[in-house]
């Protein structure tokens, strides 16, 4: 059984001369392992279930009354996924792996299993649209936009998505599909009135929808995109609930503001935060028509990402929190991931 994490944040590359950890650590790491291979995964003894009285006798020998055992052995690998940008926001798409130093827990990884430039993972992607009375006026923006996103960045073959709406409680319209016509039908299913429980919504979507991804067969790239003013005034779960249970479900949140007013509120502080705390990016646009264009920034920063895969150092699955630290060592470039993530049990 392997255990596999996703963590993703935001830390910018000046900092890393203040921890002794070099590009020259990390490469060390990596050569315990073979060259460009990744382990292949334990092999498990499957459970013999026991045989009705009556029946043929077990095979091998076996008596009827010998006990059967599962035997499992995990592999505790982190997948982490990252982007890398310069000082005016553009993607940096040709850096290798010598180009970065990285801490999990404060101690540079055991091994570095694999480095990956512009990986292209199976997305699986939530939008979540503000449906509040506060946002009426901005509302149908909001859906044109969505539904231009979804017909654009998604890939039938391997790609999913899901559409939410939240007021006072969360509002699923569609489930987990590929289907580009019905999520366009979840998207103008949506209406808008009531209070806003944006929290709630947050923690709901990565609780129910994202967090159940675990089980998938293969690796896939988990994002939440949020549309909302940020104002919160109905929710039961606090800020750092949501947060956390986006970062149990090793999801990027990216946030995309209705406040199209001259000043930030304390709305857009919220999703800076929650942003920045899952190693997402905050929008901020000055006119409602710019929303489109956040959303294809959003689009252009999922296919532009690199994957490294790590075997943590002393790692133990208590359900602790891991920081994770990832520096480029060229100071002109910030890289943006998860601040950290839970080493479930």
């Amino acid at each position: 059984m392997k255990t596999v994490f996703a963590p993703k944040f935001l830390l910018p590359c000046a900092l890393a001369a203040a921890f002794p950890f070099s590009a020259a650590g990390f490469s060390a790491a990596q050569s315990q392992t073979a060259p460009a291979t990744t382990p292949p995964p334990a092999q498990t003894q499957p459970a013999i279930p026991a045989q009705p009285s009556g029946q043929q006798q077990p095979p091998n020998g076996q008596q009827p009354g010998d006990q059967q055992y599962t035997i499992t052995t995990s592999a505790n690998e982190v997948d982490l996924v990252f982007t890398v940008t310069d000082k005016h926001g553009h993607f940096i798409k040709d850096l290798q792996q010598r180009d970065f130093a990285l801490l999990d827990d404060q101690k540079a990884p055991a091994q570095i299993f694999s480095f990956t430039q512009q990986t292209n993972l199976p997305l699986r992607v939530g939008i979540a649209i503000d449906t509040s009375t506060s946002i009426r006026q901005r509302f149908q923006f909001e859906q044109q936009a969505a539904a231009e996103f979804l017909f654009k960045i998604l890939k039938p073959q391997s790609d999913k998505a899901f559409v939410m709406g939240f007021d006072v409680t969360p509002d699923f319209k569609q489930d987990w599909t590929n289907n580009l016509d019905e999520l366009n039908v979840g998207i103008n299913a949506l209406r808008s009135g009531g209070g806003t429980a944006l929290f709630d919504a947050v923690y709901t979507a990565c609780r129910d929808k994202l967090l159940d991804l675990s089980r998938e067969r293969q690796p896939v790239r988990r994002a939440l995109v949020l549309v909302s003013d940020g104002d919160d005034n109905q929710s039961h779960a606090y800020l750092d609930d949501a947060i956390k249970e986006c970062q149990r479900a090793q999801t990027i949140v990216y946030t995309i503001s209705t406040n199209v007013s001259p000043s930030r509120d304390r709305g857009d502080d919220t999703l800076q935060r929650i942003a920045e705390a899952t190693g997402g990016r905050a929008f901020f646009p000055r006119r409602l028509e710019d929303i489109s264009l956040n959303f294809a920034d959003i689009e252009d920063e999922l296919r532009s990402q690199y994957a490294l895969v790590y075997k943590p150092a002393d790692f133990i699955a208590n359900g602790a929190f891991r920081t994770i630290y990832l520096f480029c060592l060229d100071r002109k470039f910030t890289v943006r991931a998860s601040k950290g993530y839970f080493a479930t049990k």
